[in-house]
């Protein structure tokens, strides 16, 4: 009986223009968006194929641009659909209450679980007429796409037919309510507005906080449109069917024999319980299956992280977030946000380790001798202030300790009072950080990072020496290291990556032991007997070192690496440039160097073979004259216009000019940081050498890619930082010719357009005349 139904409402839908309209509306729309994603993008796919002959394809995903960014089809449909699904379902059960056949209905014998579940099974019908719709559209792209990534066009799938499904079952339990259409559809349309607005209300309470969250439904097909598929998502859906079916079942049931009101209430009540019970149970982390359909896998962790969780084993580990409410970013730490924060962070983590625990702590406390706050609020004290901000965050200033209260608990001083992470493990603890910029949040490789310093007892240390007026890693200021070493607050710094940092001077102090990197950064002043003598005795023990130096202080370096078998010449490499002084130099990455570490800016130039420049605010070349000490090979290389000024180089006149009297001299391309290696001891050592030292320093260091670190890996034997490295897109080149697709637009957007309207005309026409 129930496809019986579904058969009758189905013929039923396709005998009223309404359905046409709306069928004819949906492919138009769906061809819209596909050819004005796809005609750009094929025009400068055939211009780069016919003028580049080493094209090898754009390094960016078509099917994610065609169907899922900006003017692409899921990216617009989906916020559509709600305008679609109400005019659909207005009537399908209004309808039989204004023409008395559902008086008919209730007098035969069939259920009215029959007569809900018929009707909504033939809307579920129509609903796979519009997944087909979009599955040819899918077709398209498949083919139209080389190597395009269909587990991500079938998750996207999904998707929109769960969504779709959950807005009728809507649009069925309004239509139950009211023999008015429109009624029915604006009710539709208010139901829809409140469970995509639901998740921002009442966020400061706990329990409200996950119930409302649950009942969300802004943003459910967002993890499936990008293919990753969760059990969650899906139950969310079916909780959602299940009870606006239910509801229209009960109302039915209602309306069809007398039920006192109260034992309708409690109808209603169960199955609404019902369905939030089994959905939020399901929804609980180690309840929860994903798959990711992706073909790069690009929402499940990395293996090498993976590993990591794995060896934490069964133990648990709890992440303590502090939040001060005078912090930058503390609104991201607030209640408000803490579903948010749990899923873009933790979720990823979740998934292989369930039992994650969280605790939260809010606050306030300013550092020492710190008087901003105090001259933006002058005459208050601190818990003043701190009542003045609470009140511009909306929140209750009873949430936040005191300083006295956190103090009791942990220093929190050394972090810079930051929103911070503690992690604990096993009676472990370290600190995981945030970080100002657009992510806010740490990414994997320092999640990576803090997790596996929780299980050894030694992370790598790397000592910089002092003592001879180097770069501090302490210091703030332009020329000092601090930016790429001890910043606590920079997201590349080797700290955050998992090293520890310290400083000796080399004249009343011995390297220690557990060295895993020795650096000289830039020595101004001439190193003592003392000093080369330890810095040669731990060379020569097979230590990894950096040495990084100027053009002027060669005098001071050179006693060094005479000993590696290289010098630092004298002078400095000019480089005549539009828009730099002569001393900046624009050195290139050598494929040698794209193998220093699995950085995913190198290893997309070794994938595909093609280089980058870095910045060198004035450098001195390096040259090997002992082969026989080290294998030396360049990591980066100036310009072969580059030529060595060994005189004095003026920058802030006339353009200068190459002169061999002057003892000039011009090369094939001078090197400007090179890599050491040699095996002794029963390990291969690992040092770099670099001409310039400005260009890792604080000023510059936004400017080179990250390079810097990637030395110090290579330095770490690569164990850290523990890179994750994701695969570059296969499905970056087209098949289809611009010509191709203006022929596709035509066919789509207007051929079979017209068909559909010619077909359903007439079919409106033959049925209004029998």
């Amino acid at each position: 009986m129930i496809f019986k139904i579904a058969k009758t409402d189905l013929r039923n839908l396709f005998y009223s223009p309404v359905a046409w309209f709306l069928t004819i509306a949906f492919w138009i729309q769906i061809a819209y968006f596909y050819m004005n994603s796809l005609l750009p993008r094929a025009k400068w796919y055939d211009i780069s194929v016919n003028n580049d002959p080493k094209f090898k394809g754009t390094g960016s995903s078509f099917t994610a641009e065609l169907f899922l960014m900006g003017e692409s089809i899921f990216a617009n449909i989906l916020q559509n659909l709600y305008l679609f699904v109400p005019l659909l379902t207005m009537d399908l059960i209004s309808r039989e209450m204004n023409s008395g056949t559902i008086k008919l209905l209730y007098s035969s014998p069939i259920k009215t679980r029959d007569i809900v579940l018929g009707k909504y099974l033939a809307i579920m019908f129509y609903n796979l007429l519009l997944l087909g719709i979009i599955g040819i559209f899918l077709l398209t792209g498949y083919l139209n796409i080389q190597s395009a990534d269909y587990g991500i066009l079938l998750s996207s799938a999904l998707g929109f037919y769960l969504l779709v499904c959950a807005y009728t079952a809507i649009g069925l339990f309004m239509s139950s309510l009211s023999n008015y259409p429109i009624v029915s559809a604006i009710g539709s349309f208010i139901v829809v507005l409140v469970l995509g607005r639901i998740g921002t209300l009442w966020q400061q309470y706990d329990f409200v906080r996950d119930l409302t969250y649950f009942l969300s439904i802004s943003g459910r097909t967002g993890k499936m449109l990008t293919g990753l598929i969760t059990t969650k998502d899906i139950l969310y859906f079916l909780a959602v069917i299940y009870i606006f079916v239910g509801f229209t079942l009960i109302r039915l049931k209602g309306a069809r024999s007398y039920q006192p009101w109260p034992l309708r209430l409690g109808q209603y009540i169960l199955v609404f319980a019902t369905a939030v019970l089994i959905g939020f149970a399901g929804s609980r982390p180690g309840f929860i299956a994903y798959w990711d359909t992706t073909a790069g896998k690009i929402h499940t962790l990395r293996e090498n992280t993976q590993k990591i969780i794995k060896d934490l084993g069964d133990e648990p580990v709890q992440v303590t977030l502090y939040t001060n409410l005078f912090a930058e970013g503390c609104a991201l730490g607030f209640p408000e946000k803490r579903n948010d924060y749990l899923t873009r962070l933790w979720e990823p983590y979740l998934r292989f380790k369930s039992n994650l625990s969280f605790r939260y702590v809010y606050y306030y406390d300013v550092k020492k001798h710190d008087s901003m706050l105090y001259r933006r609020f002058p005459g208050k004290n601190l818990q003043e202030i701190a009542k003045e901000v609470a009140k511009g965050f909306d929140q209750p200033l009873s949430a936040f300790q005191t300083p006295e209260e956190v103090h009791k608990e942990i220093d929190l001083e050394p972090e810079n009072y930051a929103v911070v992470m503690e992690l604990s493990y096993k009676g472990r603890k370290t600190f995981l950080r945030t970080f100002i910029d657009n992510t806010f949040w740490p990414n994997e490789t320092q999640v990576a990072a803090a997790l596996k310093r929780l299980q050894l007892a030694k992370m790598p240390k790397v000592i910089f020496l002092t003592g001879n007026l180097e770069r501090s890693v302490y210091k703030l200021g332009e020329r000092e290291y601090s930016g790429h070493s001890t910043d606590k607050q920079s997201r590349g710094s080797l700290i955050n990556n998992g090293f520890d940092i310290d400083t000796i001077c080399l004249e009343n102090q011995d390297i220690p032991k557990d060295a895993n990197i020795v650096v000289l950064a830039d020595p101004k002043t001439a190193l003592s007997e003392t000093s080369q003598n330890k810095l040669k005795a731990y060379t020569d023990n097979g230590g990894n070192l950096l040495i990084t130096g100027e053009p002027g202080k060669q005098s001071i370096l050179n006693p060094v690496l005479e000993s590696m078998g290289i010098r630092m010449l004298d002078g400095t490499i000019v480089q005549l440039s539009r828009n730099y002084t002569p001393d900046m130099l624009t050195p290139y990455i050598t494929r040698e160097a794209t193998g220093l570490a699995e950085q995913s800016f190198l290893v997309g130039l070794r994938t595909e073979w093609d280089t980058a420049r870095l910045l060198m605010p004035g450098a001195a070349p390096l040259v090997q004259f002992d082969s026989s000490i080290f294998h030396m090979q360049p990591l980066l290389m100036a310009d072969t216009n580059a030529w060595l000024k060994t005189g004095r180089l003026v920058i802030d006149s006339a353009a200068p000019v190459f002169n061999p009297a002057e003892g000039d001299v011009k090369s094939d391309g001078f090197v400007t940081a090179l890599q050491l290696k040699r095996n002794i001891n029963n390990k291969e050592q690992r040092i770099i050498v670099c001409g310039d030292a400005d260009f890792m320093d604080n000023n510059w260091l936004r400017a080179n890619l990250g390079i810097e670190q990637t030395f110090y890996s290579w330095m770490d034997n690569n164990d850290f930082p523990i890179y994750p490295h994701y695969a570059p897109p296969k499905d970056d080149k087209l098949r289809i010719t611009y010509q191709g697709a203006i022929v596709e637009k035509t066919i789509y957007l207007w051929l079979i357009p017209g068909l559909l309207l010619m077909t359903g005309t007439v079919l409106l026409i033959r049925r209004k005349r029998q």
